[in-house]
């Protein structure tokens, strides 16, 4: 299963550097070789007992499926990827796992148009793919290495193309359904939540086709489990589709103007105790403490998290810039930005604390938690 993916969905974790293919930066996933040693196991398996060869060629010819499985999946986002960047959109990375991939894009696609010709390019790549290994296949003789490895390409590249034009985000054919609806909508944000609904209804339909077959006998156990595996992936997918699309549809509600919590600075050296005393006088809302030098200027701000793991006996005698952090360590935002513009310059720069500027002056501080607040009340409010 193939996702494309943008800024504003942060790519998961793992993958090295592996190469690049036409200037794009290809990355592997580690999970991958768990698998890709599974595949080469089963594949040789399969080989010595319906080939004849001897065990340790049998396992080469597993091992040369695998790479040829790898090429397919990267043909696959190289399909995405130059296409995306023949539309003038820059592509980040491929990440390649043995079965599936995705294509990190520095921006999402300008209109429908594009947005529908970069998802279909993935699967009309594996179609080509896979009618050319059904040529080959038919051209080989049957029962030998090469017409068995082009066999076993052909339906997995068929499969990969029809399975990914389903019409449900993550698949290629969600995307390509987001865009027909953004068309008609004229609201993106609102066509990715109804794409990802649809992904989740694909995910249970699947689901109870699967369990059917595997009760009528028509699907082994293991087919079972691989499939909803599959499933539940596609199911996380759909919704984190959705949440992406809520969350995005409330970006302009991201104002600094409104969020920005004010500052009470105290000098170098007080206690902490002394200062949340004096915060808990303070009649303005949400104060947050800050340290300030003999001159005035602000050069810390308290770590809200570390104060208050500090026992409360204690606190008279701790200073308060011990649970501080200093201020070059906390990323300024100026208090003009939009509210993508905030989301964007959160997710370059993690951290729980900001700096709120205007010019010279720090204006206040922004906690990432309150524009959680914002992009996902629901969730804010069960918290």
């Amino acid at each position: 299963m193939e996702q494309s993916r943008t800024p504003q969905v942060p790519p998961p974790a793992g993958g090295r550097p592996v190469g690049h293919v036409a200037g794009i930066p290809v990355h592997a996933n580690a999970s991958m070789l768990l698998l890709a040693v599974l595949v080469t196991v089963v594949y040789g398996n399969y080989a010595q007992a319906e080939l004849g060869l001897a065990q340790p060629w049998a396992y080469l010819v597993g091992l040369g499926f695998v790479v040829c499985l790898l090429g397919s999946v990267l043909l696959h986002e190289l399909g995405h990827a130059l296409t995306a960047r023949r539309l003038g959109i820059g592509v980040r990375r491929i990440t390649l796992e043995l079965l599936s991939g995705w294509t990190e894009m520095d921006r999402d696609a300008p209109a429908p148009r594009e947005d529908a010709l970069v998802s279909l390019a993935g699967p009309a790549v594996s179609l080509l793919l896979g009618g050319a290994a059904t040529a080959a296949a038919l051209a080989l003789p049957e029962r030998t290495v090469p017409g068995q490895i082009a066999f076993q390409l052909a339906v997995s590249n068929v499969l990969v193309a029809v399975f990914n034009v389903l019409p449900g985000l993550p698949l290629d054919g969600g995307r390509a359904l987001r865009a027909a609806l953004w068309a008609v909508l004229k609201d993106r944000n609102r066509a990715t939540v109804v794409a990802g609904w649809a992904g989740r209804v694909l995910a249970l339909i699947t689901a109870a086709v699967v369990v059917t077959l595997h009760l009528t006998g028509l699907l082994t156990l293991l087919g079972l489990i691989f499939v909803l595996l599959v499933v539940l992936t596609l199911w996380q997918g759909a919704g984190q589709s959705i949440r992406l699309g809520r969350m995005t549809g409330r970006f302009p509600l991201v104002d600094l103007g409104t969020l920005v919590r004010p500052v009470l600075a105290v000098p170098a050296g007080t206690p902490l105790g002394e200062a949340q005393r004096r915060r808990a006088e303070d009649p303005r809302p949400d104060v947050v403490l800050a340290v300030a030098d003999s001159a005035g200027s602000l050069t810390a701000v308290v770590d809200p998290v570390q104060a208050e793991r500090v026992p409360v006996d204690r606190r008279p005698w701790v200073s308060v810039e011990s649970v501080s952090r200093s201020r070059d360590a906390l990323t300024a935002l100026p208090l003009g930005l939009t509210g993508e513009q905030v989301v964007r310059a959160l997710q370059a720069h993690p951290g729980a604390q900001y700096l709120v500027t205007a010019g010279e002056d720090v204006v206040g501080v922004l906690r990432v938690a309150d524009v959680a607040a914002v992009l996902e009340p629901r969730r804010a409010s069960r918290t």
